[in-house]
């Protein structure tokens, strides 16, 4: 049987998350018996002031520095629970490390070699790569420096294995690193994930709001100056605006639903009725010819002549506006091209509004381009999207 999401989500539930902290009972259990698994190397510490071959003081003070080296080493290993410690923190834990482990050493006696093990461990996991990498050594020359005061035989079997077990160390904590940028990477491509989502959507209702309303307004002012005289022209006008409420209603609702793509045919009816609801005298051709057009290219093409018909409806001023659908073979290959001319101002404002920056990155999107500016008769508005499907 397949695995469904939450097969998977249960999965990672299970899973302890690398270099974080604990996020349940389970998990901080699992990873205290994992660490307390390498404890075993300080069996031979316990064993020699168990053994009493020192003096009352020389144990006690042996046991105290043991207590302390423990709890900086567990200190260093649990440093991602809670509020992680800094570098500088981390820096002089290991130096504490650094101290106790050939201080106990040296005056205690062969026995506690072992501890160089967990100074290097701790040195592979929490140094950077660049300080772990002469620090690892480093530990090794020390305990061979020790070790020849009390054992040098078990202290040059000691050496290799520290060094060996704090290179390991440094793939380790480059793997938490790396799993820790790694969850901080998807966590924000997530977050432009859902940035980009909410650009669309914005873009999308500004498009079908814009454009609904401004026809909504046009045929309210008409309605308004017919009724005294002409009632039933009015009440035509009134009917006309609950179509397109009921319209704009659907449009939102898809696209909210992310499920809206406007055909061009359609959007090129509507063109006429809105500028001649507007007194604009239009030019609309009929329903072009979109044989093989991707409809991701049509639906770029359709946006792009929704807003530069609400431009001209509601910023222009023209009285006269020309619509064009062509295809156009361009050094990048055949287009297919909207040219929306009006003869008015293009609007009062000095640069591209909210619509036309919106309009720019849906196009670009589908691999097209857009031109908008002033031209010696008015305003135009040239839109051009590639035939073929574009390869993002």
């Amino acid at each position: 049987m397949t695995e469904g999401p939450w097969a998977d989500e249960a999965r990672q539930e299970r899973v302890v998350r690398i270099g974080w902290p604990p996020r349940n009972r389970r998990e901080l259990t699992v990873k205290v018996l994992w660490i307390g698994v390498w404890l075993v190397f300080l069996g031979s510490p316990i064993h020699d002031l168990a053994n009493g071959h020192h003096s009352s003081r020389a144990t006690v003070a042996g046991s105290i520095g043991l207590a302390a080296f423990v709890g900086v080493y567990l200190s260093l290993v649990f440093r991602n629970m809670g509020r992680p410690f800094s570098g500088r923190v981390v820096g002089t834990l290991i130096a504490i490390l650094g101290v106790l482990a050939p201080l106990l050493a040296y005056t205690l006696g062969s026995a506690w070699l072992g501890l160089f093990i967990y100074l290097s461990v701790a040195c592979g996991a929490t140094l950077p790569l660049r300080a772990a990498y002469w620090a690892i050594p480093a530990s090794g020359a020390v305990l061979y420096l020790v070790g020849l005061h009390s054992d040098e035989k078990e202290a040059r079997s000691l050496v290799l294995l520290v060094i060996l077990i704090g290179f390991a160390m440094t793939g380790v904590g480059q793997l938490v690193r790396t799993t820790i940028e790694l969850r901080k990477a998807r966590a924000t491509v997530a977050q432009l994930a859902a940035n980009e989502e909410r650009l669309r959507l914005a873009r999308d209702l500004h498009d079908l709001l814009g454009h609904s309303l401004s026809l909504i307004t046009l045929k309210s002012e008409l309605a308004g100056r017919m009724l005294p005289d002409h009632p039933d022209k009015a009440a035509q006008q009134v009917a006309d605006i609950e179509q397109v409420s009921r319209q704009a209603l659907v449009d939102v609702r898809e696209a909210v639903t992310g499920y809206r793509r406007p055909r061009l045919a359609a959007e090129l009816a509507g063109t006429q009725v809105a500028l001649a609801a507007a007194g604009v005298v239009a030019e609309v051709p009929g329903e072009p010819d979109l044989a093989g057009i991707p409809e991701e290219t049509e639906s770029a093409l359709a946006w792009a002549l929704r807003e530069a018909v609400t431009n001209v409806v509601r910023h222009s001023g023209a009285d006269r506006c020309v619509v064009q659908v062509l295809r156009r073979q361009t050094l990048d290959g055949p287009a297919l091209e909207l040219c929306v001319e009006d003869n008015g101002s293009g609007g009062p404002g000095t640069g591209p509004g909210n619509g036309l920056t919106g309009l720019t990155e849906r196009l670009e999107k589908a691999g097209g381009t857009l031109e908008a500016g002033r031209v010696k008769h008015g305003f135009r508005l040239v839109a051009r999207v590639p035939m073929a499907a574009s390869a993002d």
